[in-house]
């Protein structure tokens, strides 16, 4: 099926792999220690995403708001992304792509999303690591999509770490179907896979590794909070049934009814950063 393009770097004491294949980050370590999870079954082709780093699910979260859509979270995380620019130089690395209507043509689910549009997305890997996504509605009608940047963060258990910042926030428990309000930090201790309506940072807070990563959020009104714990996990392919413990996916969005609308030349940009103390 070919192989992937890879963009890897450093910068400072860290390092990264990136890909064309859906724009996407697929791992960042400080240190030689991992920050963005990458799993060791990730499947590096062009008809899949990559599981783990920071997939972009675009135009659609999920299922879609239809709840009927496909593929899950979309096709910009299987699309041919083009590289249009790279420049670095000894504190940063930045990387951009563009995708249009014409390169997602034969792609699944393209069918579910007839509009012109442009989407860029930018790297930027410093002292810490910075992904926006921008969507521009280059054609004559209004339309709406859903955008999530997937992190998959590395944790030492998740089992231990807290989650800093969501405390007051409503959020819809995708696994027990309520809507419900976080009291306090959020502690994990089964299947979690919930959209906060919080566009505020988050704390990931792991005491087994003895570090705290910080999320934070540029023009995203809601932050997921998943994984998917023991049994979910080992239904997974690319993914080993014991690596369910080492990763915490807090993903900055704007789903459901935050989804975003775009008239004719009207353009939006979700972003993300990710820190680690």
């Amino acid at each position: 099926m070919g192989e992937l393009t890879a963009r890897s770097g450093r910068v400072g004491a860290g390092d990264f792999t990136a890909y064309d294949h859906g724009a996407q980050l697929a791992s960042w370590r400080v240190g030689g220690r991992p920050v963005v999870w990458v799993s060791r079954r990730a499947r590096y082709r062009p008809d899949t995403s990559i599981r783990g780093g920071v997939p972009i699910c675009w135009p659609w979260f999920a299922p879609g708001r239809t709840g009927d859509l496909s593929p899950a979270h979309g096709f910009a995380r299987i699309a041919p992304w083009t590289l249009t620019g790279r420049a670095s130089d000894e504190h940063a690395t930045r990387l951009q792509w563009r995708l249009t209507e014409q390169d997602i043509a034969g792609l699944p689910g393209a069918e579910h999303f007839p509009h012109p549009f442009e989407a860029r997305c930018e790297l930027t890997v410093a002292q810490t690591v910075t992904i926006a996504v921008t969507v521009r509605n280059t054609g004559s009608r209004t339309f709406d999509y859903e955008v999530a940047l997937h992190a998959y963060l590395h944790v030492g258990d998740v089992r231990q770490i807290r989650l800093a910042g969501l405390d007051g926030a409503t959020y819809w428990d995708k696994v027990t179907r309520q809507e419900q309000r976080q009291i306090g930090d959020l502690v994990l201790t089964g299947e979690t896979d919930r959209i906060h309506h919080s566009p505020g940072p988050v704390r990931v807070l792991d005491p087994v590794l003895g570090r705290t990563i910080t999320v934070t959020k540029e023009d995203s009104a809601d932050t997921v909070v998943w994984n998917p714990w023991a049994d979910k996990a080992a239904e997974l392919p690319d993914l080993h049934p014991a690596e369910w413990t080492e990763m915490l996916c807090v993903e900055a969005g704007n789903v459901g009814p935050d989804a975003i609308v775009l008239g004719p030349d009207q353009e939006h940009t979700t972003g993300t950063t990710i820190a680690v103390s």
